[in-house]
């Protein structure tokens, strides 16, 4: 017995290094992932900025808490949440002892003697020990799993605060060009009336007038259309609300002030903050504990069993009164003719620990990709802008000189039709760009991971939720 208890001990020492060996990130080269031209030192970042200090609009301010309040989403994600804390406790419960009552009794008679009544009210308990961290590995794996179901929450918070903002900005959008359309249609209208009054002074025909006209008809026509964008914004906003389309009450975008300093951090730390980047990474750690469960599978596996109760049968002898019954056992289990199987599950593991691997690492490569691209996009939006303003100024310009000319008759109604669309679509042109460089901040913003929950605020919100949950089924109760 020695000899065995000693041979067990060593067996564990010897593999303890592989299967006790915690978890630590893979190194990864991050060099480059922004691009050479964002390559920074610095230690903070946009996205370390809270989002009500991002999104400074008291009105989009407003629509996201009552998202982040009410979005079914995110109350799904608290469900997720609330699974894999039970599979936690489940797996650190299963490190103590399990004790069941099974009481039992019975009657009997043979040959028509007196009944005899028989009892047993047994107390067993079992314990696994956790020699070789079989146990202990399939609580860090649940672990991990409570900890990515976090994650999915932040995810899924970030993506909302992202998705309600892009739609606020829109509708400021859409509203700003209905403006335009709306002016250049009355602008239209007041040349089409000037028009008439020069053909009844023979200065011009019927053919401009009703050009002039069309073009008035076209441009409120299209007034419709964005009158249909706005309210299908407006409905698609209200679902992420949690409630019936309605109105949105909004500011204006020329009011719109977001940072103009980006700055981006360093890689590797700024892309650990975003959700789907430690997502993978907990599904990585997942395996690896799951790799370590297998390979602890291999090796023998003890656990004690114990009775205590009472009873009045002993045998086939019955007694009154019963008297006390103990009884103890200890059992190694270990795999002989299995230990194929178990390998070959050892070595799926291994395949799908080296999967979770090479996701995590596709994970920083799309993080670092959708930066670089939002990076590019802002100052791309940005340099347009400086263009388009020129470019507004000249076609105005351009649209009072040919009305002031057609009005002496020194220039034809297609050249003030034509300065008046041109200076319609590059005014339309220069909200889109306003707008372009908005969404690519608010892209940059969130593919750097803002708009995060602190832990210790993500975890008094959980808290409330739960408390929220309780009252709601207590009040349930009363009715």
């Amino acid at each position: 017995m020695k000899k065995f208890i000693t041979l067990i001990c060593v067996a564990a020492l010897t593999a303890g290094c592989g299967i006790y060996k915690p978890y630590s990130r893979p190194d990864v080269d991050m060099s480059g992932l922004y691009g050479a031209e964002h390559e920074t030192q610095d230690t903070l970042s946009m996205a370390d900025v809270e989002w009500r200090e991002f999104f400074t609009d008291s009105h989009l301010q407003r629509l996201i808490s009552q998202a982040l309040e009410q979005n079914a989403d995110m109350q799904s994600a608290y469900w997720r949440i609330e699974e894999a804390e039970a599979a936690l406790k489940s797996a650190r419960l299963a490190f103590i002892p399990s004790f069941n009552l099974a009481p039992n009794g019975g009657v009997s008679s043979f040959a028509n003697s007196s009944a005899q009544w028989s009892y047993t009210a047994p107390i067993s308990a079992s314990w696994q020990i956790d020699i070789f961290g079989g146990l202990r590995n399939a609580k860090r794996k649940a672990q991990a799993t409570y900890a990515q179901s976090k994650e999915y929450r932040q995810a899924v918070r970030t993506q909302l605060i992202a998705a309600v903002a892009n739609f606020y900005y829109t509708l400021l959008m859409l509203d700003d060009s209905y403006e335009v359309t709306l002016r250049t249609a009355e602008s239209l209208d007041a040349s089409a009336e000037a028009m008439r009054s020069m053909m009844s002074a023979g200065m011009t025909n019927l053919a401009g007038v009703a050009q002039m006209e069309a073009a008035a008809f076209a441009a409120r026509a299209s007034l419709n259309d964005i009158e249909l964008q706005i309210r299908q914004v407006e409905n698609s906003l209200s679902l992420l609300l949690f409630e019936t389309p309605q109105s949105i009450e909004r500011g204006k975008l020329d009011e719109q002030q977001l940072p103009e300093t980006i700055a981006t951090g360093v890689p590797l730390r700024m892309l650990s903050n975003r959700p789907d980047v430690r997502i993978a990474e907990y599904g990585l750690m997942q395996s690896y504990y799951a790799t370590a469960a297998a390979r602890s599978a291999l090796y023998p596996s003890l656990k004690l069993e114990g009775v205590i109760g009472w009873t009045n049968n002993v045998g086939s002898i019955i007694t009154n009164p019963g008297g006390l019954i103990l009884s103890a056992a200890a059992s190694l289990t270990a795999p002989i003719f299995n230990g194929g199987k178990l390998r070959a599950q050892l070595r799926i593991a291994e395949a799908q620990q080296q999967e979770a691997a090479l996701s995590f690492r596709q994970a920083l490569l799309n993080a670092g990709a959708e930066v670089n691209n939002a990076l590019a996009a802002v100052q791309t939006a940005r340099a347009k802008r400086e263009l388009r303003a020129k470019q507004i100024e000249s076609l105005q310009s351009a649209a009072e000189s040919t009305q002031l000319l057609m009005q002496y008759g020194s220039t034809t109604y297609l050249e003030v039709l034509t300065a008046q669309q041109e200076l319609l679509a590059g005014q339309l042109s220069e909200i889109g760009d306003r707008y372009d460089e908005i969404e690519a901040m608010v892209s940059l913003y969130t593919s750097l991971g803002g708009g995060r929950e602190s832990d210790t605020e993500a975890d008094a919100s959980l808290k409330s939720i739960k408390e929220q949950k309780k009252s709601e089924k207590k009040n349930r109760k009363r009715k």
